[in-house]
């Protein structure tokens, strides 16, 4: 069957109405007259609302002007003004989306029809690296048909780019801005162009956009909870940590322990183990490109060639002063004060102003480097030949990223005291005469290592597609439309290598420096020297400055001549994947009474084949530990049958009622099936991957009214409910005796039982249901004065049955899940001038569970951007935005808002554009 397309260019769009350009409407199950958007922002919700209106299954679309013309960074930021999509943001940039609530693992995303590599561990996008002016159209299909391939449970983000034959004419296009981060003062330029033309039979089309970002982000963060095993553990020589921890304990808190290696006692006494402020500062580079060549010598037959290219290089520096109470070497002094009430119901006491007998001060300088490349080819073909329409996919995408990560800590030993505050923790000193300004004494810090990592991740994945649709007109059943059928075949690869190297001095084998030299003897500056923009923290009164070694001076000084890290055979693992699915469905059209019937039903049948490979550890014959000389493997698989059902019915010429049913499977993350193992030392725990494990399965439904108004209005509710079971979660499923722990310096810590953790699927089925609501509409439906005013708005609404995770059986959400997420632009626009003020909200939710312990929240967050235009001439507009332009913090807390543990702040961005077609 031909493709619905309704693909457009958001530089395009911009310029106005000299630009016409047809949408995506990414549904194969009918088909849509050609829309033409002019660029106004209102007419471009107009046309979004008929892609909604005509598409058999539940969704949204963005067009053209709200790429083009929304605030935003990125193709994330981009999405997050669609109905029942939030952003994750990193560092106040958006790099992950999130659809209705659900983690992003949970959303599958596509462009041009293929699965996108990006590079990550997961099987989840990192949006971030993709330029948002590469991008034409968006659809986020909500209730999947047989057709659409598996793996999102939240949903599917179907990407498109431009092709020529979309434009009626000669397309030249061209936009250039300039952006201001408030805490960086620094400014960054962006540029991009479209070009396109026909040429008799065939079409060419190319665009490039490529930008730089610099950006500063001031937090208090890293403090978490650690639980008081950490020091009651202790045996030996360090057994007055144990000792002095549970006689401190009793005497100032009255709470007893007796019996130290009871963990179901000491894990619920809890203390912080780092408090710490960093100050970071991001050098992004980006650009993106796509290709696009047209053969179409006929209304029937069109053959299409479509690449995109880009790389995204962000270098990130980070400077912490921390101080790391849960230091190996020390105890509890004095208990200052503990909340033994806030989470009394979890029999949970925690220490909230301690003093410590020798907390671990440290100065890290961090250098976080990470180059990312990707490329996508695709051929396409869409044919109508004897009453058939058939279309065909052959295409790759593919990703490598090579992370470069390095840390030079300086340490002080020393007593201090801390404790919490309004907005995170502080350090400060002690009682203890032996007590040190942890900000203000570098004479104090010795040199301790240079840590250098490396991560290579190579993602590639082919596809190839054939569907063959037929439209029917039966004496003998009218109502049967249509029938499609089709056939894809996927092959998946991920492969990842990493090492480090440790380096104690200047040189190869060089270890003088360790513990000898101070941080006074280095090259050190201030913090506001180190990154610009000034103060550290300048928004709160009293925010510490300190001192230390810049990054570049770290490099330039350790990284010595025939410096390299090795990659480690405990840290490989490449996996394997190959999908072949099959599918069959059916079109029905009937009246019910007078009410017009559309009913599209299927099944999907989906063979899934894994092969994993990694190292693994044996024991060789002088006693020693190592790897086996060439990776081993171990296979997986499963089939299984996912029907689906949506129905769309004319309730009244601008009432439609909508319903949906499927079955559907989200995979479990590459790197979860790896064959591999990898420990934690101080956790005294493996963690292996499992290659047995099966996909996260989902029964959902949906049923909504639309109520369609003049001029793109639209009112609509839904209520959705999805029966999830098999969620991938991480448990204990062994113990390894009797294994020897070292410290750093190489001497024997002591013999230790590890216990062995893996990814499996939990037992029983959990509910997720929710309800959508969107409002958009002209405001002039009120009244004639509001001429040019409109509103776009939507609201998510979940609640689930599903208690995350936690070994100390502290109920908690599942990670990802926001309970309630709503977004709402208000615009004016007439022939000249256009403005938007949007607002972004997303409520609490778990970003991970500590320890396997204690659920840490990332509170709620709400952001307001503004985005304004003016048309110099026809062809000419100039454009102003704001992102956050209210500056909010993003906080984060463990398990109640009164035991914060991040407060950050990354700043206002503005920019000035200018766009134009020739």
């Amino acid at each position: 069957m031909k493709s619905s397309l309704f693909v457009f260019s958001p530089l395009a769009l911009a310029l106005g109405s000299v630009l016409s350009v047809p949408v995506m409407a990414q549904d194969e199950a009918a088909a849509i007259e050609e829309i033409v958007v002019t660029g106004s922002y209102a007419k471009s919700l107009e046309r979004a609302v008929d892609i909604k209106r005509n598409n058999i299954g539940f969704s949204d679309s963005i067009v053209a002007t709200d790429i083009a013309d929304f605030p935003e960074q990125n193709l994330a930021e981009a999405l997050q003004r669609m109905p029942g999509v939030t952003i994750e943001r990193n560092k106040g940039l958006g790099s992950k989306v999130n659809v209705r609530s659900l983690p992003s693992e949970f959303t599958h995303v596509s462009i041009n029809g293929l699965a996108t590599a990006s590079g990550s561990g997961g099987r989840d996008v990192e949006f971030d690296i993709f330029a948002s002016e590469i991008i034409q159209g968006v659809t986020v299909q909500k209730s999947p048909t047989a057709a659409d391939e598996e793996g999102g449970i939240a949903g599917s983000v179907l990407i498109s780019t431009a092709r020529p034959f979309d434009y009626n004419e000669r397309q030249l296009v061209v936009s250039a801005d300039a952006a201001y981060n408030s805490i960086s003062e620094k400014t960054d330029p962006k540029f991009s162009f479209l070009a396109s033309d026909t040429f008799g039979d065939w079409g060419a089309l190319v665009s490039f956009s490529k930008a730089s970002r610099t950006n500063r982000t001031d937090s208090n963060s890293g403090i978490n909870f650690r639980p008081l095993s950490r020091w009651t553990e202790k045996k030996g020589s360090s057994q007055w940590q144990s000792d002095q921890t549970i006689e401190v304990l009793a005497r100032d808190t009255g709470v007893v322990i007796s019996d130290p290696f009871d963990t179901e006692q000491t894990n619920r006494v809890v203390f912080l183990d780092k408090v710490g402020d960093r100050a970071y500062l991001n050098d992004q580079d980006k650009w993106g490109a796509t290709a696009s060549l047209q053969f179409k010598p006929s209304e029937t037959l069109s053959l299409t060639f479509d690449a995109m290219l880009g790389g995204y290089d962000n270098t990130e520096d980070e400077y912490d002063a921390a101080a790391y109470s849960a230091s190996s070497i020390s105890a509890l002094e004095q208990v200052h004060s503990y909340d033994n009430t806030t989470l009394a119901d979890y029999g949970v006491v925690v220490l909230t102003d301690v003093s410590y007998a020798a907390t671990q001060h440290e100065f890290l300088s961090k250098e976080n480097v990470h180059e990312t490349d990707y490329s996508q080819y695709s051929l396409s073909l869409d044919w109508d030949v004897a009453n058939w329409q058939i279309t065909g996919l052959l295409g790759y995408s593919g990703a490598e990223k090579l992370s470069d990560t390095s840390n030079l800590k300086h340490v002080a030993f020393a007593p201090s005291r801390s404790r919490y505050t309004d907005t995170g923790g502080e350090t400060i000193v002690s009682a203890n005469p032996q007590s040190i300004d942890m900000y203000n004494s570098p004479d104090k810090y010795l040199f301790d290592s240079y840590e250098v990592n490396l991560e290579e991740i190579q993602d590639d994945k082919y596809a190839a597609q054939l569907d063959f649709a037929r439209p029917l007109s039966l004496d003998f059943l009218p109502s049967l439309a249509k029938v499609q059928f089709g056939v894809r075949y996927t092959d998946k690869s991920k492969q990842r290598n990493r090492g480090s190297n440790t380096v104690r001095g200047p040189a190869e084998g060089d270890s003088s420096w360790r513990n000898t030299r101070t941080l006074q003897d280095s090259d050190i500056q201030l913090i506001s020297d180190l990154v610009p923009g000034g103060r550290y923290m300048k928004q709160l009164d009293g925010s510490p400055q300190w001192s230390q070694v810049g990054n570049d001076y770290a490099r330039d000084t350790f990284r010595y001549s025939g410096f390299n890290v090795d990659f480690a055979d405990s840290e490989f693992y490449q996996v394997d994947e190959e999908v072949l699915s099959l599918y069959a469905m059916t079109d029905f059209l009937f009246d019910i009474g007078h009410m017009p019937v559309t009913l599209n039903a299927g099944v999907r049948y989906v063979d899934t084949s894994v092969l994993s490979f990694g190292y693994h550890q044996v024991q060789n014959s002088d006693g020693s530990t190592g790897y086996t000389p060439e990776p081993v493997s171990k296979d997986g698989g499963y089939q299984e049958v996912l029907p689906s059902a949506n129905l769309m019915m004319e309730l009244s010429d601008d009432l439609m009622l909508r319903a949906a049913y499927s079955e559907t499977l989200m995979r479990p993350a590459l790197g979860d099936i790896a064959y591999k193992r990898t420990v934690s030392v101080n956790e005294f725990k493996y963690r292996d991957g499992n290659p047995d494990l099966k996909p996260t399965y989902a029964d959902q439904w949906e049923i909504g009214l639309e109520y369609y108004l003049e001029n793109g209005g639209l009112l609509a509710v839904s209520y959705f409910e999805k029966t999830i079971e098999g969620v991938v979660r991480e448990s204990l499923t062994g113990v390894v005796k009797d294994v020897t722990k070292y410290n750093a310096n190489g001497t024997v810590d002591g013999v230790y039982d590890f216990d062995v953790y893996q990814k499996v699927n939990a037992e029983g089925a959990y509910d997720v249901s929710g309800v959508e609501l969107i409002a958009q509409f002209p405001l002039s439906m009120l009244h004639p004065v509001l001429e040019g005013f409109g509103i776009n708005a939507n609201y998510t609404m979940l609640d689930n049955s599903l208690t995350g995770a936690s070994d100390l059986a502290i109920p908690t959400p599942p990670e990802g899940l926001s309970d309630k997420t709503w977004n709402a632009t208000l615009y004016y626009e007439n022939a000249a001038f256009d403005a938007r003020l949007s607002y972004n909200y997303k409520d609490k939710y778990v970003e991970v569970i500590e320890r396997d312990m204690y659920p840490v929240y990332r509170d709620a967050y709400g952001q307001l951007d503004l985005s304004l235009g003016y048309h110099l001439t026809d062809d000419i507009k100039l454009s102003l935005e704001g992102i956050n332009i209210t500056d909010e913090e993003t906080r984060a807390y463990t398990i109640a808002p009164v035991f914060p543990s991040m407060y950050e702040f990354s700043g206002r961005r503005f920019s000035l554009g200018v766009r134009a077609s020739f």
